[in-house]
């Protein structure tokens, strides 16, 4: 069982409590390596780091065209080690080697597309309507990052913060979710090889109410760059609040993907199993109130059913598997209560609706693909985040009653909506309030693509241009030419 260290200052680094947590395989129920248990001490060490190297290093020198060569190498060193990074993900958090190993293989292009951006931050000149003086602005890195990410995907998080936060020129210091960190860790090691200054990136792990909190209450950190639950990154946002971090925050999700009559249905069928039961339902925007018309609702759940009865559980480094097991045991229960909270509730049960236990699937915490009927909007399982392969379907009437009812939520994260009536698709995307809306696909991603929530969905955006806005300052700056002295030192001029 290999044991890994925090990565601080260009170098790997014991925890000053030498404390180390086990990091579990969620398939075969075993730890199999271990991650520092981070303190407040070592988080202050991981921040100081980064903050010489944003105000002392080479890097505070660099130019965008500098950053971007190493960003460029970077990308490189990724794409040499996709097979081996993934494998690590797997191990970590139990997805499909499928799933895992695409995520790294797209990872480089995050690093490219913002290496492309870093040498085009750009100020202005304002012509400015006071006489005599010579106005502009500038764009500056808003200082050290906290990029603090989650389990499901954690490789493909650290290209979505990461990427645009150096490209912008800030420093960074990760603090991987406690059941995902060997990935993140390893990967710190190809910065170093890439070239990066000391202290430019960081990695500290633990737990999130030991270090986590450090990071966030950290004076010497500027922005909070966050993904996970809506409870915890409310609490985020309070805590920052307290120091006037800046924030960025991707959080959970109860998104609505909606079928109408008129749609591809084969398309629609698959589209509506990959929107909640691909990742084992472990995403945010799994689309897991299925919005159907009720015009096709009996044909097209009988479709569903049958489609999601073939998926195959199991390993989930076998490229034939379908499902792979809940990452964490505590997600592992809370899917299973929310069963219980269905079945209370009155929705009728039509696929899965338990454990699935086997022989061949070790490590108890494989959970039955689900699917519920005779669901209303009001149902805490309509309602509420589950996080798992849970798919609630709930009948409407027409396009007024499907924005009606997917509107009708304290989330926007995403949308689906199946429809070859293009009037349609363009009515009811501007209808639906989320910060993505996918008309006849689902889990699109793109590091071209600004993605985020609304409402209870989070704050801010990651990926596109608009992603390295949300590590920039602007700074106007003033310079008079005039040879005069005011008349009336006392006046605003």
């Amino acid at each position: 069982m290999k044991t890994y260290n925090h990565f601080i200052d260009g170098q790997y680094v014991e925890p000053i409590a030498k404390k180390w947590l086990d990091s579990m395989d969620p398939y075969r129920g075993e730890a199999w390596a271990k991650i520092p248990q981070g303190c407040e001490q070592d988080a202050d060490r991981a921040v100081k780091a980064a903050t010489r190297a944003l105000q002392e290093g080479p890097w505070a020198t660099m130019n965008g065209s500098q950053r971007a060569r190493l960003m460029n190498k970077l990308a490189d060193l990724v794409e040499q080690n996709i097979d081996r990074l993934a494998e690590l993900e797997v191990k970590d958090n139990g997805k499909l080697i499928a799933e895992m190993k695409g995520q790294v293989t797209y990872h480089p292009s995050w690093w490219r597309y913002f290496a492309g951006l870093a040498d085009k931050i750009e100020g202005r000149v304002v012509p400015i309507d006071k006489p005599e003086h010579f106005a502009f602005t500038r764009r500056e890195p808003v200082g050290v990052v906290a990029a603090i990410t989650a389990w499901n995907s954690p490789l493909l998080f650290v290209a979505w913060k990461c990427a645009a936060a150096l490209a912008a020129g800030c420093t960074v210091v990760v603090k991987p979710s406690e059941f995902a960190s060997v990935s993140t860790l390893a990967f710190a090691e190809l910065t170093r090889e890439a070239g990066f200054p000391d202290g430019v990136f960081n990695v500290v792990t633990g737990l999130g109410h030991e270090i986590g909190s450090a990071l966030v209450d950290h004076p010497d950190v500027a922005k909070i760059t966050f993904t996970g639950s809506d409870v915890t990154g409310a609490r985020i946002y309070s805590q920052a609040a307290k120091t006037m971090k800046r924030v960025s925050l991707e959080l959970g999700g109860k998104s609505p993907n909606i079928v109408f009559d008129d749609c591809n249905l084969t398309a629609a069928a698959s589209g509506a199993i990959s929107g909640i039961f691909a990742a084992t339902g472990q995403t945010c925007i799994a689309g897991s109130r299925l919005l159907v018309q009720n015009s096709i609702k009996e044909k097209f759940t009988e479709r569903l059913v049958e489609l999601g009865a073939s998926a195959k559980k199991g390993d989930p480094m076998s490229p034939d598997t379908n499902i792979g097991p809940v990452t964490t045991k505590p997600q592992y229960q809370k899917i299973l209560d929310y069963m219980e909270v269905a079945k209370a509730e009155g929705a009728r049960c039509i696929l899965g609706g338990g454990p699935a236990t086997s022989a061949d699937l070790p490590g108890g915490q494989f959970v039955e693909p689900t699917i519920y009927t005779d669901v209303t909007p009001q149902m805490r399982i309509a309602r509420e985040e589950v996080f798992g392969p849970v798919l609630s379907i709930i009948g409407f009437e027409d396009e007024a009653d499907a924005i009606r009812i997917a509107n009708d939520t304290i989330y926007g994260l995403a949308a689906g909506i199946w429809t070859q009536n293009m009037g349609r698709a363009i009515r009811v995307s501007s209808a639906i309030k989320a910060g993505t809306v996918w008309v006849n696909t689902y889990r699109a991603i793109s590091y071209m693509m600004p993605f985020g929530g609304m409402k209870y969905s989070g704050i801010g955006r990651e990926s596109g241009v608009e992603a390295i806005d949300e590590f920039l300052e602007t700074k106007s700056t003033w310079i008079s030419y005039s040879e005069d002295v005011p008349a009336n030192p006392f006046v605003m001029r």
